[in-house]
């Protein structure tokens, strides 16, 4: 063997490598902890630091570099030690904030630094990503064409969104803006789409509660649960959707198709601002500082649909925000409505009177989710809507007493029909196929408002999706079956 051969000799590298080396002084600098509480740490004797730089202590610990002062700077703690106090030293790393990202994370409950909270072993990748990129370019984009399936019937039918979309679900605190969120996930089971869970500042046992939903609906195995808790600190809380938005995007450059959820941006703005008076930033509207916007701004522009040729993938964003008394002209959620291209709007009052998912259409908007609509359901819903949107305005003349026209009266009973049939369990979203079916079925009068059309349409849901009809068949051939499922209900013995 030829023990000159590169790597082999081990002792005549080491004794080159000592002899080709020469001393030489290396400065490093080297700064001391000022202050620390709060999440928030105070830091003299490093001039040369940069945002968003990592700060090591000597014991161990770590900041991130989120406020560039005269004389020190101010860093948010990324894991509290009791051990840090007053006096510690401290040293710039050189290195931004990263996490690892892969497959590894489906299935897991993770903090915003990737360390796990399910009480399963550390996840091991292959691959780090830095929490804070730029967006994708213009040219790497793609129209959104695609739709993402939410199993809920008035989105899905009338506010459609696509893959890639920012749509905004909007609503005062107790409407049901998480289980929309979550129907939303239960219903890319088998659809071949990865999904993000961002819990922020939420209690533990709506965390638990969360998870067990995932996974006894069987669809935590393609999710990951991102979780900053309340009793954290204010600066994981601040991390929190960007590091969601960084496992998603790995997935999304790897070609895949992504959901992400924000649960809930309202809390992340909150957080936002603790941690920007803390470091005495000036405060501006509502308190918040004055990049409130560019700090959700980059987070949702992520969010895209990738041309084919930079692997096709996509990233839709559902971010959630809680309104006070219905005041969506407040700060945050106007800055968010602004930047997403949609919104869901959930109203108390529908809610108070049983109207479930209690979505208020005339406030809802999808600007370019129609477009990604399935088309099928997309002609079928367009005659459904109006029908829809006739009622609530006709509806307004039967509480004055007057008496109506027969058309009028036709139109109202044939509405209060459409909104029965529009209500929906928590936690059961429709297939493309069960939306097809109950939408031929009302435009074509099969519902008799007699006879229970909401048991009716139970058994017609569960019948279709017995059965493989194809969503490019005839319009006929969907009339046929729907009729002849209809048929065998009508003699299936009540329940």
């Amino acid at each position: 063997m030829d023990t000159n051969l590169p790597g082999l000799n081990t002792s005549s590298n080491a004794q080159a490598k000592l002899e080709q080396y020469r001393p030489h002084l290396r400065i490093t600098e080297l700064g001391k902890v000022a202050s620390i509480g709060d999440g928030i740490v105070w830091v003299e004797g490093l001039p040369s630091a940069a945002m968003d730089e990592i700060i090591l202590f000597e014991n161990g610990g770590e900041a991130q570099v989120f406020h560039l002062g005269k004389d020190r700077i101010g860093a948010i703690l990324l894991n509290q030690r009791d051990s840090l106090i007053a006096g510690a030293s401290a040293q710039l790393t050189g290195r931004r904030l990263d996490i690892g990202v892969g497959n590894e994370f489906l299935g897991r409950v993770i903090d915003p630094l990737g360390n796990p909270l399910d009480g399963l072993p550390v996840p091991t990748f292959s691959r780090r990503r830095s929490l804070e990129v730029s967006s994708p370019p213009i040219p790497s984009r793609e129209f959104v064409a695609r739709p993402l399936i939410s199993g809920v019937k008035m989105i899905d039918t009338m506010i459609p969104i696509g893959k890639g979309q920012r749509q905004l679900i909007i609503g005062d605190a107790g409407t049901g803006k998480s289980s929309l969120a979550l129907d939303t996930i239960i219903a890319q089971k088998g659809r071949d789409v990865l999904c993000v869970y961002v819990l922020i500042s939420q209690k533990r046992s709506s965390v638990v509660a969360t998870i067990e939903t995932l996974r006894q609906a069987g669809v935590l195995d393609i999710t990951c649960v991102v979780v900053a808790e309340a009793t954290t600190t204010p600066g994981l809380k601040f991390l929190a959707p960007f590091a969601g938005c960084t496992l998603a995007e790995e997935w999304m450059w790897s070609g895949r198709d992504v959901l992400v959820v924000y649960d809930d941006l309202t809390t992340h703005a909150r957080a936002y601002r603790e941690l920007s008076l803390l470091l005495r930033r000036p405060p501006g509207r509502e308190a918040y500082p004055g990049d409130i916007f560019y700090l959700h701004s980059r987070l949702l522009e992520r969010s895209t649909a990738l041309a084919s040729k930079f692997g096709g993938g996509s990233m839709t964003a559902l971010p959630i925000v809680e309104t006070e008394q219905g005041e969506i002209a407040a700060y945050i959620p106007t800055n968010l409505i602004s930047i997403t291209d949609g919104q869901i709007y959930l109203d108390t009052g529908l809610y108070a009177r049983g109207f479930l998912p209690a979505i208020d259409i005339t406030r809802s908007v999808s600007r370019i989710g129609g477009k990604a609509q399935v088309p099928a359901i997309k002609t079928e819903a367009g005659r459904m809507k109006l029908d829809y949107l006739q009622f609530l305005e006709l509806e307004v003349f039967t509480r004055f007493g007057a008496r109506l026209e027969a058309g009028v009266e036709a139109k109202i009973k044939r509405g209060r029909l459409l909104r029965e049939l529009l209500k929906q369990d928590r936690l059961s979203p429709l297939t493309p196929e069960q939306h097809m079916a109950w939408l031929i079925a009302f435009n074509d009068s099969k519902f008799d408002p007699q006879t229970q059309p909401l048991a009716t349409l139970q058994k017609l849901l569960s019948r279709v999706s017995k059965q493989n009809m194809a969503m490019t068949a005839t319009r006929e051939a969907w009339l046929h079956l729907i009729e002849q499922d209809l048929q065998e209900a009508q003699h299936e013995p009540a329940s």
